[in-house]
C-alpha cells in the first residue's frame, strides 16, 4: 500500500501537469497554485516498531504548475508538497509526513519530441526507533512520438 501512496501521489502531480500542458497551447503561461486536504489510510510496513500497521489521516496538499509555449515548445515545471500527519490503528503513535516531488517537462510541436524529469522525496517519521518510512524516487523518460527512447527510474524505500 506504500508503494501506491508513492504511485498515487506522482500519478495525482504528472496528472495535473499533462492537464496545464493540454490547456496551455494558445496562452504564453499556465500557472495552478492549489491546496487540498487529502485524506488516506494504508499500511506501513515500518511502522509500529516495524512490525507494520495501518496509518489513517489527513495530509494538506499544495499543487504548483508553470507551463510557457514558444518556439514550438510547452515547456512545464511542477511541484506537489504534502504534509500533515497520520495515527497508527495499532500502536495509537502519531507519524509526521512530509513530502516533495518536484519536475519538469518539455515537449515540441514539431517532432513529437518529449521528456519529463522528476524527483521525489516522501517520509512518515514515527516515535522511537525502526518507525520512519522513507521513500525517494528520480525518475527520467524521453519520447520521440510514440516510441519510449529512454526511461530511467530509480525507486527505493527505507525503514530506520
Amino acid at each position: 500500500m506504500t508503494k501506491r501512496l508513492m504511485r498515487t501521489t506522482i500519478l495525482l502531480a504528472l496528472a495535473t501537469a499533462a492537464i496545464v500542458v493540454a490547456a496551455s497551447a494558445a496562452q504564453a503561461e499556465v500557472t495552478t497554485n492549489e491546496k487540498q486536504s487529502l485524506a488516506f489510510a494504508g499500511y506501513v510496513p515500518c511502522a509500529n516498531g516495524g512490525a507494520g500497521e495501518i496509518l489513517s489521516g489527513t495530509v494538506e496538499a499544495h499543487t504548483m504548475d508553470a507551463s510557457t509555449v514558444n518556439d514550438n515548445k510547452d515547456r512545464s515545471q511542477f511541484q506537489f508538497q504534502v504534509h500533515g500527519s497520520m495515527v497508527g490503528a495499532i500502536s495509537g503513535d502519531t507519524y509526521r509526513v512530509s513530502g516533495v516531488t518536484r519536475g519538469a517537462s518539455q515537449e515540441s510541436f514539431e517532432n513529437g519530441h518529449y521528456n519529463l524529469t522528476y524527483v521525489n522525496n516522501f517520509h512518515l517519521i514515527g516515535p522511537g526507533p525502526d518507525n520512519d518510512f522513507l521513500a525517494h524516487e528520480v525518475a527520467h523518460v524521453i519520447e520521440v512520438g510514440d516510441d519510449v527512447v529512454v526511461q530511467h527510474d530509480n525507486f527505493s524505500i527505507d525503514c530506520r
